[in-house]
């Protein structure tokens, strides 16, 4: 069976998008795919690490839609058992297929993404996001830290300010969980992030007792990334797409929400949790002046107390489980 799956440009619906390959892999262990995404999203996908990916083709923007021209002409003389298209683009009605799976638009605006998702290959239930994390990773990974002691992980970085809460209060945070009488006493703290975001994570790194912290902003590919979040025993981070990684390989995860919305792009998994800011989605994006283009943190009234008490209850929850 080959698949081509064309998924989303942006990192954080790729992970998403990967519990669709998980099912797919479910019902025929010895399923072929052919992946199509973005450059941000490429490092997910690697044939170190996925036993079933047959090729990678990563779509590289080009003017008047080139691009979409471009990838037709390297996968329009194959015969595909299915093609999964989350982009809804037009090629993929010109092409040779057994079955077509497109899902147009952003499915349905009051539900998570995840169970939009299941819909495309009508799933009873949405499944999970997978991460395929090779041995290599894991090796690279284990250097980052000795063994003894738990790891707190934070995420202080996204990819547009207006969800970026203030570096300080996740050091604040971070001081809080981490001191004698916190949740991970004498805790590690891992700074997360990606290539170009340093700015972003330098108001958190300094803030944060340099004896204690580890920056990894930029200086990991991501499945490196995604082994080294697995070793952590908390992550808290902006919605990003690095709080879907966090989720997706298993640490206990919870997201931070202002203006957008936790119940659509919530980090997904059992010992997962989200906490907002005082005012709602609704209250943000309508109050006047308020610009998707500018860059104003929209986060200010989640107060460090909330976050808190958020991640110990998840804390707790997860030691339960």
């Amino acid at each position: 069976m080959r698949v081509l799956f064309i998924t989303a440009n942006r990192l954080g619906d790729a992970i998403l998008s990967t519990g669709l390959l998980a099912a797919a892999v479910a019902r025929d262990p010895l399923v072929k795919f052919t992946i199509v995404c973005g450059p941000a999203a490429a490092g997910l996908f690697q044939p170190s690490a996925m036993p079933n990916l047959e090729r990678l083709i990563v779509l590289h923007k080009r003017p008047w839609a080139g691009h979409w021209w471009d990838l037709w002409k390297q996968v329009a003389t194959t015969r595909w058992s299915m093609v999964v298209d989350l982009r809804g683009s037009v090629i993929s009605q010109f092409l040779m297929a057994y079955r077509r799976r497109v899902f147009l638009g952003g499915g349905n605006p009051n539900q998570h993404r995840l169970i939009s998702l299941a819909r495309v290959l009508k799933l009873p239930v949405p499944v999970a996001p997978r991460i395929w994390i090779g041995e290599a990773n894991q090796r690279r990974a284990a250097k980052l830290w000795p063994e003894a002691g738990p790891v707190l992980a934070i995420g202080p970085t996204a990819n547009w300010g207006g969800k970026i809460w203030p570096g300080e209060r996740f050091a604040e945070l971070a001081a809080r969980l981490t001191a004698p009488d916190g949740i991970l006493p004498g805790a590690r703290i891992a700074v997360f992030g990606g290539p170009g975001e340093e700015a972003l994570a330098a108001p958190a790194l300094a803030a944060l007792p340099p004896e204690r912290s580890i920056n990894l902003i930029g200086k990991l590919d991501l499945l490196d990334l995604a082994a080294a979040l697995q070793r952590c025993a908390l992550y808290i981070g902006n919605d990003s797409g690095l709080m879907h990684l966090a989720a997706a390989v298993g640490v206990p995860t919870l997201g931070l929400f202002g203006p957008s919305r936790a119940d659509v792009y919530g980090p997904w998994g059992q010992n997962t949790a989200s906490v907002r800011t005082d005012l709602d989605y609704d209250a943000i994006v309508q109050s006047p002046g308020y610009d998707y283009r500018k860059h104003d943190s929209h986060m200010l009234t989640l107060s460090v107390d909330k976050a808190q008490r958020a991640a110990e209850t998840l804390w707790r929850q997860s030691r339960e489980d």
